[in-house]
């Protein structure tokens, strides 16, 4: 008899430690459940526009003054480079950055910086005093051979790049207008008014980069990222409000490396219009 009571009170007091913690995760996941997104860096509204051809004229009748200045679209830049050893191999890098306050471009994947602290380029974690935005031309050589060259603007890849073998051979040739690869499909609303649709990013024919649908009002509908043609990661929609701030309607995780095995996209939450969150898988 004793022995059952024990178990009886063990069963009751395991049964409310348990609930106790399932509250506690409850109070936990309703703090952090709202559909509204207060994320600054998170883009709105769609681009008015990506391809200025006219900026592009601008640009090539300045090309040679800024040659003597070491001034790139106007803006004064400092040389800099990057030196390290692998392998047997000397790599060299050099490049110009500007020290000039910019917004960072929020539909932009990769931004590339110079981090002073490490002596060395990164393309993701930009934060304004950790370092400066590459801004003007770049070369990579190994062991004296160029093997990548291009321009930056402010700290996006723009204009044409160009890759190439040990004995100075082309590879591949790229063209960006600040950041956004020009094989990008673009679909609009109406052309004549700029209203964009979607943004797709393209390299080498496959999509590669964050990818944008816009609602007709411009608002944000979904975001996700594209690697090697894949989709990756968490994919988000969100509803038409018409007015900001944005609302998720729904988030898809999908698989975190392109072409992983027997992996299924699942829905992880799901919010009604006003925010309200109405489903959440349980990890």
């Amino acid at each position: 008899m004793k022995s059952c009571l024990f178990l009886f009170f063990f069963f009751l007091f395991g049964l409310k430690t348990l609930w106790g913690q399932e509250i506690e995760l409850t109070k936990k996941n309703e703090s952090d459940s709202s559909g509204v997104v207060n994320s600054s860096l998170l883009p709105l509204v769609a681009p008015l526009l990506l391809f200025d051809e006219e900026k592009e004229k601008e640009e090539r009748k300045t090309k040679k003054k800024n040659l003597r200045k070491n001034t790139w679209y106007g803006v004064k830049t400092t040389k800099g480079s990057t030196r390290r050893s692998l392998r047997g191999q000397e790599y060299l890098e050099l490049f110009s950055y500007t020290d000039l306050d910019r917004k960072i471009n929020p539909y932009i994947r990769d931004v590339y910086w110079y981090d002073p602290k490490e002596k060395s380029i990164q393309a993701k974690g930009f934060e304004k005093g950790m370092g400066y935005l590459l801004h003007g031309p770049y070369q990579r050589t190994v062991n004296g051979a160029v093997v990548e060259s291009g321009m930056f603007y402010f700290g996006t890849k723009h204009k044409t790049w160009m890759i190439f073998d040990g004995q100075g051979i082309l590879q591949d040739k790229e063209h960006f207008q600040e950041g956004w690869p020009k094989e990008s499909k673009i679909s609009y609303f109406n052309p004549s008014t700029g209203a964009i649709e979607k943004i797709t990013p393209v390299q080498y024919g496959l999509e590669e980069g964050n990818f944008y649908h816009f609602h007709e009002n411009r608002q944000l509908a979904v975001t996700g990222e594209y690697k090697y043609g894949q989709k990756v990661g968490l994919w988000t929609e969100y509803w038409d409000t018409s007015s900001s701030p944005l609302i998720r309607k729904r988030e898809i995780q999908y698989q975190e490396k392109p072409y992983t095995d027997n992996f299924k996209p699942y829905i992880k939450a799901e919010w009604s219009k006003e925010g309200k969150l109405l489903y959440q898988k349980v990890q």
